[in-house]
């Protein structure tokens, strides 16, 4: 039995095979305010490694996903196209057909014990949250800390939620044994911006108290502000109070990246925009216009506004020491070049 959760009503009430996986999955629903409207397919990995391909020219090359679809609905999340790989949509589905890889520890612990496994950098967070609401629930992250642990394996978190403190004595217990560090994704403090961009995550301020609390017990952590929006949350009397923000919470790096709409995500986006800030429609129909990226030297202002606003000197990329380094998206050609990250100190 690996469900892990207690204390909530719970019905089997269906099962469903989903491609990609041997076994149907078992679908269920919880009497939570928050997951009212959503289903939770049980589903049992074959593997949970996943090898990042080399065209993507990430800094790291292997992740971790304990859960498919993400119920934080950001309306910019670039990886909701990867639902269609599982027979749902990138809109809707996205955010309420969430798939949760219930033996996903016990997979993690097997394969890191494998003689081949050469102990390289894990990184979490990468595709969708792995401290999403169910995680609340599942707990499935706890046992992946221990196997990460018990293996020495370096490793790193993304997240959006402070829900990560929950295991804190774990991250401790891997930082003293290998690298470990961690990053909150912190768009922007304006109350509106984050309301009607990212509408179920927690509050931007708890998640600067999380990265005060990680810092001060010793886990290296940063901010990263992404994405950046022009005209949402690009002011400088957004960027600024975030900024400062960060410094005092310890941050040990602060990074941006710029709105990239690839594919299905871009009509995603433009119709949440109609709705939401029609007044913003031209400008970016004009911004991306020709592809995923916005011109060079948008992406150059944008950037410009997390250096502009502290005095210390940063850096282009981050360095190999920092939690946050250069990440860069696959690109299909004739796409201009990928989103850069700027890194402060």
């Amino acid at each position: 039995m690996f469900v892990r959760w207690s204390g909530l009503t719970e019905g089997a009430e269906e099962q469903r095979r989903l491609p990609g996986y041997r076994d149907e999955a078992v679908v269920r629903h919880f009497d939570a305010p928050e997951a009212l409207q959503t289903r939770f397919y049980e589903v049992r990995a074959r593997s949970v490694l996943n090898r990042v391909p080399a065209r993507s020219r990430m800094s790291f090359r292997w992740t971790i996903n304990p859960y498919r679809g993400c119920s934080h609905s950001c309306v910019y999340c670039f990886a909701r196209p990867t639902h269609r790989y599982l027979d749902f949509d990138g809109g809707r589905d996205f955010e309420r057909e969430i798939v949760v890889k219930i033996n996903a520890p016990e997979v993690l612990r097997a394969e890191l014990a494998r003689p081949s496994w050469a102990h390289e950098h894990v990184a979490m967070g990468t595709n969708t949250d792995p401290y999403q609401w169910v995680e609340g629930r599942y707990k499935l992250m706890e046992g992946i800390w221990e196997a990460l642990r018990d293996a020495a394996n370096p490793c790193s978190v993304l997240t959006k939620s402070p829900l990560l403190l929950r295991d804190l004595k774990l991250m401790l217990q891997i930082a003293q044994r290998t690298e470990m560090s961690a990053c909150l994704s912190i768009p922007t403090l304006d109350e509106k911006a984050w309301r009607e961009t990212e509408p179920h995550t927690p509050n931007p301020r708890a998640r600067l108290e999380a990265v005060a609390e990680l810092n001060r017990t010793g886990i290296p952590t940063g901010v990263l502000i992404a994405p950046l929006m022009p005209g949402i949350n690009d002011a400088p009397h957004q960027v600024e109070p975030l900024v400062a923000a960060a410094i005092d919470a310890g941050a040990r790096s602060i990074g941006g990246v710029a709105l990239h709409l690839r594919g299905e995500v871009k009509e995603l986006f433009m119709t949440w925009l109609r709705s939401a800030r029609p007044e913003l429609v031209e400008r970016y129909e004009d911004l991306y216009r020709r592809g995923a990226y916005a011109p060079a030297a948008e992406r150059e202002r944008l950037y410009s506004l997390i250096g502009s606003r502290h005095k210390r000197p940063y850096q282009r990329l981050a360095g190999e020491d920092s939690p946050l380094r250069q990440r860069r998206s696959p690109m299909p050609r004739g796409d201009g070049p990928p989103p850069t990250q700027q890194t402060l100190f």
